[in-house]
């Protein structure tokens, strides 16, 4: 199982950014996906989470209404669209799944918001 993310980089404050989480090794339509981030100095925080088929999805509440989860299960890669973003996004972004009982993370990708 292999994930990988991209997309990250450096962004002004309000602007947008979409990250990809390619997955490969296992069929993807099969697990729920989650993007989780790890700002400086903190504990890793969940984002949001995508049920198998893409049909549910659940925020937290840092980003509701701004960030949109997404997948395309026939291009084995998930998303996180990322709009109206704050200093406060800054963090590396991880996509995550759990997958016969273990969990599986990619190696994140840094977003910085800049004022």
């Amino acid at each position: 199982v292999q994930l990988v993310e991209s997309g990250g980089g450096l962004v002004q404050l309000g602007g947008s950014l979409r990250l990809s989480c390619a997955a490969s090794g296992f069929t993807f339509s099969t697990s729920v996906m989650s993007w989780y981030r790890q700002a400086p100095g903190k504990e890793r925080e969940w984002v949001a989470t995508i049920t198998n088929a893409g049909g549910s999805a659940n925020y937290a509440d840092s980003v509701k209404g701004r960030f949109t989860i997404s997948r395309d299960n026939a291009k084995n890669t998930g998303y996180l669209q990322m709009n109206s973003l704050k200093s406060e996004d800054t963090a590396v972004y991880f996509c995550y799944l759990r997958l016969f009982a273990r969990d599986y993370w990619g190696q994140g990708t840094q977003v910085t918001v800049s004022s």
